[in-house]
């Protein structure tokens, strides 16, 4: 314990840098995962059907195969073919945000159809355009549900870091597995890692928590932000929202369309706003 507790003390450097290459891979990976899971959802949800097909055939790929060998096509396969991307770290963020973000359309896909049809049928009433409906009445609602299963979402790609090491990146499985040669320590070196990679996850899940309070406060449902410090925040309603979303079949409660349309354009009525 003496000299691993010494050996760790000489060794915080190396692990801050790991550190921050990790915080790095996963928010990357996570900024682009959203990205891909917005226009995949969305696509996904087409009425063209050479659209759908494409958004179908990509998600079902990335879900259909391994992240580990995803990246080690990237990093291995791909200069093969004569494309190099420029940087390990960078060739993981892409491995991460093309697999998460597959995961994550079908979580918009799943939200944005937990829409009751009447906020589609209210807004159409109040002649939106597609993009108005989807904008001020949709997606607000659909947001709510799909925070739960994203933060799920998030922490997978946080667990999923330590495959960086495989493909020479210094990240914080590589320091520990440095830190266990050095001490002979395989215990310790793996007990820190597995606390480390905890404080970071229920560091996400705080932040995405505080997120979901404030996307349910701007439909007017929200507990407040006493509420993240919940491994997962309560309802007001007792319902929970986005809970097995990515399996289909969660409702989330209906919002007027008129009051919330009002809310987010600040006016009064169909008359108000420029709808």
């Amino acid at each position: 314990m003496g000299s691993f507790l010494s050996q760790l003390s000489q060794s915080w450097g190396n692990i801050g840098s790991a550190l921050v290459i990790t915080v790095e891979g996963t928010i990357g990976g996570a900024i682009l995962a959203l990205v891909l899971a917005f226009v995949l959802g969305l696509m996904a949800l087409s009425r063209f059907v050479v659209v759908r097909g494409v958004a179908r055939t990509i998600i079902e790929f990335f879900r259909g195969t391994s992240l580990y060998v995803q990246l080690f096509w990237l990093y291995f396969a791909l200069p093969v073919l004569g494309f190099k991307i420029s940087s390990a770290l960078l060739c993981a963020i892409i491995a991460f945000g093309l697999n998460f973000g597959a995961y994550g359309a079908e979580v918009v896909r799943g939200a944005i159809n937990a829409v009751p049809r009447a906020q589609w049928e209210g807004a159409i009433a109040l002649n939106m355009s597609p993009f108005q409906r989807m904008r001020l009445v949709i997606l607000p609602q659909a947001w709510v549900a799909m925070i739960p299963p994203f933060n799920n979402l998030l922490i997978q790609l946080l667990k999923s870091t330590p495959l960086m090491s495989l493909v020479t990146i210094a990240d914080l499985t590589f320091e520990a597995q440095q830190l266990r040669s050095a001490t002979g320590q395989t215990a310790w070196s793996y007990l820190f890692l597995l606390v480390v990679y905890f404080i970071l996850a229920y560091i996400l899940t705080l932040l995405m928590n505080a997120l979901e309070s404030v996307a349910k406060a701007r439909l007017g449902r929200g507990t407040g932000l006493r509420g993240i410090f919940r491994m997962r925040p309560a309802d007001p309603t007792g319902k929970s929202l986005g809970a097995g979303l990515a399996g289909a079949g969660t409702e989330i409660e209906p919002v007027e369309a008129a009051n919330l349309t009002s809310k987010t354009m600040g006016a009064g009525g169909p008359g108000g706003g420029g709808v």
